[in-house]
């Protein structure tokens, strides 16, 4: 996504006193709150700016400071600034663990009844067992997201390939997609964001189990099965290693423009990416997403979402409660929703999805028929302390593995390694 600031400049601009040019006098008058925003659909992004400016120009005594930033940094900076004290006032989130700092809006809404009810059970995502009140209004659940391949068809049709139907095992698909690569001249046979949230679905197909006796373990058998055969493929050329080994350590790395470029037969990533595809491929090919990968365990596909949630660092809780009002309103859901095709936490009736084509309506279709077939483990394991250390060390691992720094069983040493170091830290807390 186009990085509008840096994080850290961003936040440097936004949070010292000493970058406002105000006279002491319209400091008093004037609320300032930061909004961090990301997304991978930069039209969203332009609209959720609009938006802030619109609620500004409701409320003339505040100022919202918008700041867009990359997936990456948000993830990797906004827990250090927030448990320090700083960051932002309200922000996109990702990352469930965040629980302890957010605000509990309710005691400052206009109509929190009104809003409990338009976003229903999703809001008890955003609240943690000891942590926040059962009652609580932290936010809102911004997206629901589902993990499938997306398939480019016209390279399959020139190939004369079938797409692979539902049932197909991970191995059929990435085969299938190699034979495509091969009678096409496409570059990249089968890819996916480097995340350990997109490598983890498979997982759980071939049965990997990543919490054991409420502790993380990692790698089982079955995970140990599914890193040989990503491996094999990035030797074969079928996943090629340059895509994972491009980046560093447990950097995010987003794969959307090489299938939108025509060159990727097969990319797994989920429905938030239906709508920057019917943006930026329009004709140039015939595309679809196709069922989850399945393996000895099922066919799962993985779960996420993303929340905007208000921070109870904040100075300024009735001014952020009524900015998260504003956002979670029936109204602003329902054309989020519609205008860029997102499964939202609340409970918009019939909501009419701009799919411009085919394509994107095929795929949107897959997307909505996979709701029901995810994994609880993944559900339950998002919500554990740590879960995100996990994710991040087997980007870093796998990456290691992929441009032969390590071997297959240095790997798994590795990652168990790495996650016994991740249960002593929980511990010791």
């Amino acid at each position: 996504m186009e990085m509008k600031h840096s994080l850290s400049a961003a936040f440097g601009l936004a949070l010292t006193a000493g970058s406002f040019a105000w006279s002491s006098m319209a400091m008093a008058e004037t609320k300032t709150i930061t909004f961090l925003f990301t997304d991978d659909d930069q039209a969203y992004v332009e609209r959720m700016e609009g938006l802030s400016k619109e609620f500004e120009a409701a409320h003339p005594d505040v100022k919202v400071n918008f700041v867009s930033s990359g997936y990456d940094a948000v993830s990797k900076q906004l827990p250090v600034q927030l448990a320090v004290g700083e960051g932002p006032d309200v922000a996109k989130i990702s990352d469930w663990q965040l629980a302890p700092y957010y605000l509990d809006m309710r005691p400052y809404m206009k109509d929190p009844e009104g809003f409990a009810k338009l976003h229903g059970d999703s809001l008890n995502i955003l609240r943690f067992p000891g942590v926040n009140d059962p009652q609580s209004i932290n936010g809102y659940v911004a997206s629901q997201t589902f993990n499938l391949p997306f398939v480019n068809k016209t390279l399959f049709e020139q190939a004369g390939e079938p797409l692979p139907k539902s049932g197909a095992t991970l191995k059929e698909i990435v085969e299938a997609s190699a034979r495509v690569a091969k009678a096409t001249g496409a570059q990249i046979p089968f890819t996916m964001d480097r995340s350990g949230h997109r490598f983890s679905g498979a997982a759980f197909s071939y049965g990997a189990t990543y919490v054991k006796d409420g502790k993380f373990s990692f790698p089982d058998d079955a995970a140990k099965r599914y890193i040989a055969d990503l491996y094999n493929w990035t030797q074969d050329g079928s996943f090629p290693k340059e895509m994972w080994g491009a980046a560093g350590g447990s950097q995010y790395k987003n794969m959307g423009d090489e299938f939108v470029n025509g060159n990727v037969v097969t990319y797994l990533a989920g429905n938030w990416m239906v709508n920057p595809f019917q943006q930026k491929i329009g004709d140039a090919f015939d595309w679809t997403a196709i069922s989850a990968p399945c393996g000895d365990a099922g066919c799962y596909a993985m779960p996420g979402g993303t929340a905007i949630v208000g921070f109870k660092r904040t100075k300024y809780p009735q001014t952020v409660a009524a900015f998260i009002e504003f956002l979670g309103s029936e109204k602003i859901q329902r054309e989020v929703a519609e205008n860029y095709v997102i499964l939202t936490g609340a409970d918009i009736k019939n909501p009419q999805y701009k799919l411009a084509s085919n394509n994107a309506k095929d795929a949107m279709a897959v997307f909505l028929a996979s709701r029901k077939n995810v994994p609880q483990a993944a559900r339950d394991m998002e919500r554990m302390k740590g879960s995100s250390a996990i994710y991040q060390l087997i980007v870093q691992r796998m990456s290691q593995l992929i441009v032969g720094e390590l071997s297959l069983d240095e790997t798994y040493a590795a990652m168990s390694a790495d996650v016994d170091k991740t249960n002593q830290a929980i511990a010791a807390k």
